[in-house]
């Protein structure tokens, strides 16, 4: 047999062996890690066992109820949002938020950046809405990190405490993506003073089936939050915060920022969260990782689109939501800081101090930086064993060396001891994952797990390339932006509120107006906001912004150039009773009309007729629809910038219903056969009609004038 037929038998031979050693290293790495897992489980089911036994035969012992949270007394509460480039979610977010929280003693404030000049808009836009909203600007261009956005943020916080005159029983950490429970800052405000730091359980919502990558952190959640937190806590009495959904008493913040020169979060880490959570650990403060089970409303497609939408119930602890990312780069751009900031960055300043136990959790969070690696590696060999399986079995593979993993080998062993271990890996991932989301995305969390070590692979590679280049060449670490989706109201399956709930939740009118105002309507028949505004209770604006919110239709802006440029598109006489103003097409050639309430399905009906289709609405201010009308009937001064604080004059209808002197449905009745060109004024018709004495329609034009003298004057 000549040399070159033995060279690739020989060759082959000899890469086989070679994988064989490599084998070795990852076997024995991988046990390592899974006796580490091991522990966690064992002590998890352990702990699960002897809770059941003792609770269940306690007599004295009775679970935390809804009712206990909600007797006790509403503290101040502040709720802190960094936005970087978060644009696209932040105004969803702050109105989910306001119309989901069960709690009115609370302030948002928000951080933004100067040059972040879209996020700027949206947040202003939001606060001219929500009085409870504050906008807090980092007076320095952005990107840098988180934690120098929060500290920014802490700072306006104690602040407006002196201000105010009022101090912050605790301070609630979230992200602009977060969806909250109605009685989170409940259960926060049950908990403090007593506790320093509170965590949240952490979930994604609920993802499609063919959606890997975002159903990865379903899985690893369900996982995490459920079980290795609860460990964590139990073996070291601390708790890491996860960045949202952390409640940090008063008494911790004032307590960082005494040791850190007013900067209570670590600007030189990229996972503040974790780095804060050792910290007020170190400093003997009393964390906790809080469960508590509440009902869940969730709303999601049925499994490949077969059937309608399903709306089902769920019971699973207190925690925040959200859309994590969805995109194979996104996700491990994301995780990548996660690595660099818990396993690289914590190291690096913290080294390995504190207890025993302490430092093992430490050696758990950090051994991610190799098993993440590791763990494609095994995919790799495992692949390549199957080739040289099959070839061997076809005849094409056909010289080896002795095998080291030989019958009854300590290295068979290891293998058999792994396999296990991943079996419980298998099951206790479907377990948790079923537990929360149903047992099709249990399943769909098996072949899930080999798409996040991927994922945990690339995150890692990355991690150490930015780190070496921290290291070596001094390289600047700042904030990776990962942008975010917010869910749709169909998805938060959120019920329509009535106006005054809506105000009533802005903090726009208090309690007791509110009431005031309700009953006033019941007597007169007056629209509430018309009664809330006459009153002085409520700006306008606030009234049109709540009126959008509330039907989720735009905003419109009425002009004297916009009303003129589409006069005579639509009747006069329809314009006028139904208080509407056609503004041009939209994007798709859609008629757009402009009205200050959502017309009625009748009023939808009658204007479709006119223009062919349905009318896309738009709220504007009730003065902008009034000035427009007049615009249209012939008064050319009608948008006359009008004195700050003022209204404009209101309508002859509308002074004849909030004056009690018609009764609302009259008037609508009697403008249904009102033709402007044929009838002339609308006072004069009415007269005409009999629905109203001359001298009444003369009282209330008298007071128009006084009205209009009066705004001249101011």
């Amino acid at each position: 047999m000549s040399a070159d037929s033995l060279f690739w038998p020989i060759f082959f031979a000899q890469y086989y062996s070679a994988l064989e050693s490599i084998a070795v290293v990852v076997a024995v790495l991988i046990m390592i890690s899974s006796f580490d897992d091991l522990f966690i489980d064992a002590w998890y089911w352990t702990r699960e066992i002897i809770r059941k036994f003792r609770f269940r035969n306690d007599d004295n012992y009775r679970p935390l109820t809804p009712e206990q949270i909600k007797e006790r007394e509403e503290q101040h509460l502040a709720i802190m949002v960094p936005a970087w480039l978060e644009y696209d979610v932040i105004a969803q977010m702050i109105e989910s938020m306001v119309a989901t929280l069960d709690y009115r003693n609370y302030t948002v404030f928000v951080g933004t950046y100067v040059n972040d000049h879209r996020t700027i808009e949206e947040v202003e836009r939001m606060r001219r809405r929500y009085k409870q909203l504050r906008r807090v600007e980092v007076p320095h261009d952005g990107p840098t990190c988180k934690a120098d956005c929060l500290n920014w943020v802490i700072q306006a916080i104690f602040l407006h405490e002196q201000q105010a005159g009022i101090e912050f029983a605790g301070v609630i950490l979230h992200d602009s993506e977060d969806v909250l429970h109605p009685l989170e800052l409940k259960f926060f405000n049950y908990l403090l003073p007593r506790k320093d730091m509170i965590q949240l359980p952490v979930a994604s919502l609920e993802r499609e089936w063919y959606e890997l990558v975002a159903g990865v952190y379903m899985d690893e959640f369900a996982e995490w939050h459920a079980k290795d937190l609860v460990v964590r806590e139990s073996v070291t009495g601390t708790v890491p915060s996860a960045g949202v959904g952390t409640c940090f008493s008063r008494r911790a913040l004032l307590a960082l920022a005494a040791t850190t020169d007013n900067q209570p979060f670590n600007t030189e880490s990229l996972t503040e969260d974790y780095d804060v959570g050792n910290r007020l650990a170190a400093m003997g403060m009393k964390s906790i990782f809080a469960v508590f089970p509440v009902d869940f409303v969730t709303r999601g497609r049925r499994w490949f689109g077969l059937g309608p939408d399903l709306e089902r119930v769920i019971r699973m602890p207190l925690c925040v939501r959200e859309f994590f990312p969805d995109t194979f780069r996104t996700s491990y751009r994301q995780k990548a800081r996660w690595v660099l900031g818990i396993s690289m960055q914590n190291w690096e300043q913290m080294g390995w101090r504190g207890s025993f136990a302490h430092k093992y959790l430490l050696f758990r969070d950090r051994k991610g930086i190799v098993t993440s690696i590791v763990s494609v590696v095994a995919y790799i060999l495992f692949f390549q064993f199957i080739l040289f399986y099959l070839a061997h079995l076809v005849g094409i593979w056909t010289m080896e060396f002795p095998s080291i993993f030989i019958e009854g080998s300590w290295l068979q062993w290891v293998a058999q001891f792994i396999l296990f271990a991943l079996a419980l890996r298998v099951i206790q991932r479907f377990y948790f994952v079923a537990r929360l989301y149903g047992w099709e995305h249990g399943l769909m969390s098996i072949p899930r797990m080999v798409v996040g070590n991927v994922i945990n692979f690339m995150a890692v590679c990355r991690a150490w390339k930015l780190f070496s280049g921290h290291m070596l060449m001094g390289k600047k670490m700042v904030w990776d932006k990962t942008m975010h989706d917010f869910p749709t109201t169909s998805q938060l399956v959120q019920k329509r509120q009535l106006l005054g709930e809506v105000l009533t939740a802005w903090q726009a009118v208090d309690t007791d107006k509110m009431s005031d105002a309700l009953q006033e309507r019941e007597k007169t028949h007056r629209p509430l906001g018309r009664i809330l505004i006459s009153n002085g209770w409520l700006d306008e604006e606030t009234l049109a912004e709540a009126i959008a919110f509330q039907s989720d239709l735009p905003r419109a802006n009425i002009d004297a150039e916009l009303v003129e440029k589409y006069a005579g598109y639509v009747p006069q006489e329809l314009c006028v009773r139904l208080r509407m103003l056609f503004i041009g097409n939209d994007i798709h050639q859609r008629p757009i009309v402009a009205v200050a309430a959502p017309l009625t399905v009748e009023e939808m009906q009658e204007v479709s007729i006119v223009f062919g289709q349905d009318p896309a609405q738009r709220i504007a201010r009730d003065s902008e629809i009034a000035a427009g009308l007049r615009y249209l009937r012939g008064e050319p001064d009608a948008f006359r910038p009008l004195p700050e604080g003022t209204t404009g004059v209101p309508l002859l209808g509308d002074l004849l219903i909030e004056h009690g002197l018609v009764q609302k449905d009259a008037f609508d009745a009697a403008m249904e056969a009102y033709r402007p060109e044929e009838h002339g004024r609308i006072g004069d018709y009415l007269v005409a009609s009999g629905v109203i004495e001359r001298h009444v329609i003369e009282q209330v034009v008298e007071e128009q004038r006084r009205l209009r003298a009066a705004q001249e004057s101011h």
